[in-house]
């Protein structure tokens, strides 16, 4: 119940919703309830079972339903005669059902709205947490698993938990409105019948007693799926060039056979509450019939024959609400096991945040510093007591074998990651004291792998910048040598690029890239093999554009090409980890160390 009333704290403001749900729904169930009741007295003026009695008085209790209509339609008849008093029941038969009906539709779509609210706060609380969390969680975990748990267990939540929130109100009261009506009518035979309401609720237990189980696997089922598309999207040209199409098919297929499975056996679960429980409440009616036909036909009971029939009727229809509760049972079990996937979710706290009493940074003026910073994959070290100076406007290059760390130092300066011991300082200060958006505000980043959206050039040039004019994102695409392609393309600068901007070359990506640096115009560069992925002449255009693009800034370079980190101020060799050479592209060469022996292999790598 915990996870259910937290699902529902989503809701909020829940009071906007409940209360008038509550009151459209307590009339709709009044009005539903009547139209029952009011058959015993259309009954009684059509067979005439029962001449106009001039002394029948009034009941003194205004609870007794039946009776006070059977008073005003023998009055009625009194009065007016039989056909005018039938056409008087007819007339409040119709409006009362016309009442209910109204009552119903607004307590629908008061519910409508707030299961709609319900769902906007939800995705909303669900995605506001997956953008704020580290780097590292997205490494550890699936992304069809993530995406899974945003979109279809949200959604799973929405119809079940606020669903049931509707059956548990509403039916439970209609339940109770149909038994108050049969009390007054007869007590004996409600007595009698309300054996079938324990005897449904253990069979109706028992039948869905696997199904929360089963739907916590339907769901990691589901997400594995998700996963499987995902992969098999992005990498399709791979799939196909190994011939791997008949094993991603079948690996597919088998997890999508499992999961048809276990929905099958839910839906089996599920489908069978509902029959059930049906036939126990036929059973039960043929058992009233018998009893309660054998008390009118003995008149040996006060129950009349045309309140029997009415009896009956509002009886069959008090199935109707224990049914939906029973179904609810059945289906809230799907409701919270999402739910308990999405709050897991929503509860992941990232690793990395802002200090309470963090400020922004005051721009960039002197140096950035590690001091004893150390780091570490799951145990495994990758830094080991790095001690290195980037100072204000220098190139500096860091260089070294795979493995040795250089991608996670240029992770940890806009703090993508955190170092395990030893700290970080922009101009003196640690960067934990600064606002985590201030510092990345002073930063540009261009990877290896070109990251774009499917959406315009424009649009992509001015990712950081989304006021930007076309002047100031064709002045960026002009020095990152990108214009002259762009106005090539079929729309210029509103051509979309397709999806990871496949409709573009690996060399027209990288300048787009470089373009969306320049417009954010910081301080500070960090470019992760920018051109280790290019062919040569897409490597010059790009080269050149990065060239540009590091003019009067304070760059942090990884490569491996020669061209691209002799000109450097600082040359940084990590190995194994630890900084085991700095200088000058002449001096590491006249030291004879480890940077001549990658000089001479030409093998530098990235991480």
């Amino acid at each position: 119940m915990k996870t259910y009333f937290r699902l529902l704290s989503f809701a909020r403001p829940i009071e906007k919703f409940a209360i008038p749900y509550v009151i459209f729904t307590i009339f709709s169930v009044i009005f539903s309830t009547l139209n029952f009741v009011l058959l015993a007295p259309l009954l009684k003026v059509i067979f005439n079972v029962e001449k106009a009695n001039p002394k029948l008085l009034r009941p003194d209790n205004w609870f007794d339903v039946l009776a006070m209509f059977n008073y005003y339609a023998n009055k009625a008849n009194l009065m007016y005669g039989p056909e005018t008093t039938l056409k008087f029941v007819c007339l409040v038969i119709v409006v009362s059902v016309l009442l209910g009906n109204l009552f119903r539709y607004l307590s629908q779509r008061i519910m409508e709205n707030m299961r709609i609210h319900t769902l906007l706060n939800l995705r909303k609380s669900v995605f506001d947490n997956v953008m704020h969390l580290h780097m590292g969680y997205f490494s550890n975990e699936r992304k069809g698993d993530i995406i899974s748990k945003v979109t279809s267990d949200v959604q799973v939540v929405q119809f079940s938990v606020t669903g049931t929130l509707q059956v548990v109100f509403k039916e439970p009261l209609q339940l109770l409105a149909f038994l108050f009506m049969l009390f007054s009518i007869s007590y004996k035979l409600t007595l009698f019948s309300m054996l079938v309401i324990p005897v449904s609720a253990f069979v109706i237990s028992r039948i869905v007693k696997r199904l929360k189980q089963q739907a916590i696997e339907s769901q990691k089922a589901y997400s594995n799926l998700i996963s499987y598309l995902d992969e098999a999207l992005t990498g399709i040209r791979i799939i196909k060039a190994f011939n791997a199409v008949e094993f991603i098919k079948d690996k597919f297929n088998n997890e999508n056979a499992r999961y048809s499975r276990i929905v099958r056996s839910m839906a089996k679960r599920q489908q069978m509450a509902s029959p059930v429980s049906e036939f126990l409440g036929v059973t039960m009616i043929s058992t009233l019939v018998l009893y309660g036909g054998s008390l009118v036909i003995s008149h040996h009971s006060e129950l009349k024959a045309e309140d029997f029939i009415a009896y009956i009727i509002l009886f069959s229809q008090v199935m109707r609400p224990a049914k939906a509760i029973s179904d609810s049972f059945s289906n809230i079990h799907s409701g919270i096991a999402a739910g308990e996937r999405v709050l897991e979710l929503i509860d992941t706290k990232p690793q990395i945040f802002d200090l309470p009493n963090a400020v922004p940074v005051d721009g960039f003026k002197n140096e950035i510093r590690f001091e004893n910073v150390s780091f570490a994959y799951n145990e495994k070290p990758v830094l080991k007591n790095v001690n290195i100076i980037v100072p204000k406007g220098k190139k500096v290059a860091l260089v070294g074998p795979s493995g040795g760390g250089k991608s996670t130092m240029m992770d940890l300066i806009p703090r993508f990651i955190e170092p395990q011991t030893g700290n970080i300082f922009i101009d003196g200060q640690n960067i934990k004291t600064f606002t985590t958006d201030s510092v990345r505000a002073l930063m540009g980043v261009v990877n290896q792998e070109s990251i774009l959206f499917n959406d315009t050039i424009y649009n992509n040039i001015a990712f950081a910048k989304p006021y930007a004019t076309m002047e100031e994102v064709e002045a960026a695409a002009k020095i990152a040598n990108a214009h002259e392609f762009i106005l090539a393309a079929e729309n210029g600068y509103q051509t979309n690029i397709g999806d990871r901007g496949s409709k573009l070359s690996g060399g027209q990506k990288q300048r787009i890239c470089i373009a969306r640096a320049v417009l954010s115009n910081p301080p500070i560069m960090l470019l992760d093999e920018a051109t280790s992925a290019l062919d040569t002449e897409s490597e010059k255009l790009v080269q050149e554009a990065l060239n540009n693009l590091m003019q009067n800034r304070t760059s942090l370079i990884i490569a491996h090409r020669l061209s691209t980190i002799q000109n450097a101020d600082v040359i940084i060799v990590l190995e194994d980890g630890k900084v085991v050479e700095q200088g000058s592209h002449a001096d590491l060469i006249n030291n004879n160390g480890v940077y001549k022996r990658l000089i001479d292999m030409q093998s530098f790598a990235t991480e």
